[in-house]
């Protein structure tokens, strides 16, 4: 699910910056520090935006640069238990598909895509179900339930997903 959080921090306004548009600094700093990162509490950050700084700042004795509260906006991915998610096959192993998701890739082990013995093809690089003979192969669109979610800070999550339930699996072809 994505969402909008709110945060407030403290940013460093380093003196060879001092005369530069307080809130590009503070943007810069911000993007830097949050972007990318994975946090329990608010999931994957993917934007930051609305970056209001108090133009008055503190200055530490023994450091040149002002310090400057600031307030964002971020915007974020934070995978939530049994959320139902559509997304695009990026790769198909012996082992399962990999399915992004929007900002991640989702794994979806063999066992979990159909109520079927699935095998997989070396030839055309998919899964295919012996009795149904459902294919799933790399661009096929499918909708999943999320089963495992594991955050490992700072810039790692990993996704399991299930196909196997009713309203689940294979949409269309790729």
């Amino acid at each position: 699910m994505f969402r909008v959080v709110s945060i407030e921090d403290i940013v460093r306004i380093p003196p060879d910056r001092f005369g530069e548009d307080l809130e590009r600094i503070a943007y810069d700093q911000l993007r830097d520090k949050y972007l990318g990162r994975v946090d329990p509490d608010l999931g994957l950050v993917i934007a930051v935006w609305h970056v209001d700084v108090n133009p008055e700042g503190l200055i530490i004795p023994g450091d040149g640069a002002t310090y400057h509260k600031t307030q964002a906006d971020l915007l974020t991915y934070f995978p939530i238990m049994h959320e139902v998610v559509e997304g695009e096959v990026v790769d198909v192993k012996k082992i399962g598909i990999f399915v992004n998701i929007g900002p991640l890739d989702a794994f979806v082990h063999i066992s979990q895509i159909a109520d079927d013995k699935m095998s997989y093809d070396e030839l055309t690089a998919s899964l295919k179900g012996e009795e149904t003979k459902l294919v799933v192969g790399k661009g096929d669109l499918v909708r999943g339930r999320i089963v495992n979610v594991s955050m490992a800070p700072p810039t790692h999550i990993r996704i399991g997903m299930t196909m196997k339930q009713p309203a689940l699996g294979k949409l269309k072809e790729g």
